[in-house]
């Protein structure tokens, strides 16, 4: 069945709004259906739905949208966040930033504005990565493989010398046998975990960070023995000049600086040898974190302590005195935890726990702050937070920790590879420009110029106050357009998906005309834009009449101004020769009033 729709003013008002207010609420089943088609959630509260954005990070302004959205893995790194090597989705390493002590690995000491490949790691897959303050770069691939280079002043790459090294350099002297599984990197010194629980530490080692009982530096690999002899390490990290490590018990191990009281041990004194914390006895340990000169750990209850330095807050215990020994850090619970639909508190998982639960903890041997995620996904930050110090954990809007130290920590790094999964949920403003011109889900089509254009009703009612109304109790599923051209109406029901028009400038004046008549405003600000994009000496009389039809006045003001500055040539064209009467005469009028025709 046909009808023909006319295009006309619709009235406006509180007549009109009381009449969205009405409806909705029954459009809001029918929309519910058409997103369906995907297997959209109406609301999705898990964070892992949620990208991380490398964009938060300043030396990613560096790079393209497209280069952006090929991003997997990413670290920033350098004294001021302006290093940077990631990851591709065709496995290709790129670097980017100032190359310090030639830790871009390109074979020089030239900074790169533009992402330049790492062909000499080409086909390696990163498993890890660290760095250290020169800086430099320690890289473990999934073969279990070290890579090393940069800055190399106290042997800290391992591989004999003290030359900075300009490309990564394998890594083999006592580790030809092993698979590394983690690395961690001090300010100068640097530590890996094989997969059978072993720790190797080299570079230096001026408060036993190395861990070999002296304080001479370590050029090459060294298994860290003593304590750690006969234990199966599960993790390791590294603040500037100490080590950590937790055994699969839950113990842990420390040894290096401790002049902060960074080793938990309740004294001052540097430990050259891995030393058990003994106030941490009965406690079972999962995770251990170091910041530039504080610990934190978690423990398999989801309980944070924390010890070390505190002149920032940055163990979170309400007060800046520094710690040696553990404390523990409580997370105030989050009053809009609990309104949350999903998961749902039972008996035997309250609310209680799962906000104040920690599943992570995160802190970087370069910065001051500390950060931790809880069960239900709320992110807090303390420490050093952009200046400020945060002495107690402040509840974010964050979805994950590494956004902490994206937009809070100094500088402005990463304190682990970032993994940028790659993320196939469609939003609902996709779902919806996907649905445009569909015949499979469409039910209603407009025949124009003899061709047929699929659309939605319950979208056009919602999104348009002419189809609210002539749609309104109509069931007809064909709808013939003859008042404008197939080009122009398309664009218009595009638009209404989209929130954008794909016209040329030569169109445009007619989707102006639809706009103008069905009085979308914002759409007759966007065929205004697209028309000035196409103006020259020619088409300059045809626009500005066009303008003066359709009363878009800033689109007006442009085309005159452009016939002003090209009078000459625009007098000269047919368009000129052939032009209105009243328009001519206003716009000499208006040409002489702006001093157009002095000499």
């Amino acid at each position: 069945m046909y009808i023909t729709v006319s295009p006309g003013p619709q009235a406006f008002g509180l007549t009109t709004l009381c009449y969205q207010l009405s409806w909705v609420s029954s459009l809001q089943m029918q929309i519910m259906g058409l997103l369906s088609l995907h297997h959209l959630p109406v609301q999705a509260t898990l964070s892992s739905l949620k990208m991380l954005d490398v964009g938060k990070w300043p030396i990613f302004s560096l790079c393209s949208e497209e280069e952006l959205q090929l991003i997997r893995q990413a670290c920033v790194f350098g004294s001021a966040g302006n290093e940077v090597l990631y990851t591709t989705v065709n496995d290709e390493i790129f670097v980017l930033g100032t190359n310090c002590s030639g830790c871009l690995g390109l074979g020089d000491v030239q900074s790169t504005i533009e992402p330049r490949r790492l062909d000499s790691l080409n086909g390696k897959k990163i498993a890890c990565l660290s760095y250290g303050s020169g800086p430099h770069i320690v890289l473990a691939t999934t073969e279990g493989e070290v890579f090393t280079w940069g800055h190399n002043a106290y042997s800290q790459l391992g591989n004999g010398t003290t030359n900075h090294g300009l490309v990564p350099c394998h890594i083999s002297t006592n580790l030809s046998n092993k698979q590394v599984t983690e690395v961690a990197c001090g300010s100068y010194h640097s530590l890996v975990l094989t997969s059978d629980g072993e720790v190797f530490a080299w570079g230096y080692n001026n408060s036993g960070q190395v861990g070999s009982g002296s304080t001479a530096n370590q050029p090459i690999p060294r298994r860290v023995m003593g304590c750690l002899q006969n234990k199966v390490v599960v993790n390791i990290a590294c603040g500037q000049m100490c080590s950590m490590a937790v055994v699969n018990t839950g113990e842990v191990y420390v040894w290096g600086y401790n002049g902060n009281g960074q080793l938990g041990l309740g004294s001052s004194g540097n430990q050259p040898t891995p030393c058990r914390i003994a106030a941490l006895q009965g406690i079972r340990v999962q995770r251990v974190a170091c910041g530039y000169a504080h610990t934190l750990v978690l423990t398999d209850e989801g309980q944070v302590y924390a010890w070390g330095a505190n002149s920032y807050g940055q163990l979170g215990i309400g007060n800046k005195s520094n710690q040696s020994y553990p404390a523990p850090v409580f997370m105030e619970k989050d009053s809009s935890c609990c309104r949350q639909p999903s998961p749902c508190p039972t008996p035997d998982f309250p609310c209680a726990a799962r906000c104040s639960r920690i599943i992570e903890i995160a802190a970087c041997h370069s910065a001051h702050t500390s950060a931790a995620k809880t069960q239900g996904g709320h992110v807090y930050m303390w420490g050093q937070c952009r200046g400020q110090s945060v002495i107690l954990p402040h509840l974010t809007h964050f979805s994950c920790t590494d956004d902490v130290f994206a937009c809070f920590a100094t500088p402005a790094v990463s304190w682990r590879l970032l993994s940028v999964e790659p993320d196939d949920h469609l939003t609902v403003a996709e779902s919806l420009k996907r649905e445009f011109d569909n015949p499979n889900t469409a039910d209603l089509k407009f025949l124009v110029d003899g061709k047929y254009i699929y659309a939605h009703k319950v979208l056009l009612r919602i999104r348009c106050e002419h189809f609210r109304s002539s749609l309104e109790d109509n069931q007809d599923d064909i709808v013939e357009m003859s008042e404008f051209s197939y080009p122009v109406y398309r664009a218009f029901l595009e638009y209404l998906y989209t929130d954008s028009i794909s016209l040329p400038p030569e169109e445009a004046v007619g989707l102006l005309d639809l706009a103008t008549f069905y009085r979308e405003n914002r759409l007759k600000k966007l065929c205004q834009q697209t028309i000035k994009q196409g103006i020259c000496e020619e088409n300059a009389i045809a626009l500005l009449s066009a303008a003066v039809k359709y009363d878009a006045q800033d689109l007006e003001e442009f085309c005159f101004r452009f016939c002003i500055n090209h009078l000459t040539v625009v007098t000269q064209t047919s368009g000129f020769a052939e032009m209105d009467h009243d328009l001519l005469k206003n716009f000499i009028s208006k040409a002489s009033r702006v001093g157009a025709f002095k000499n």
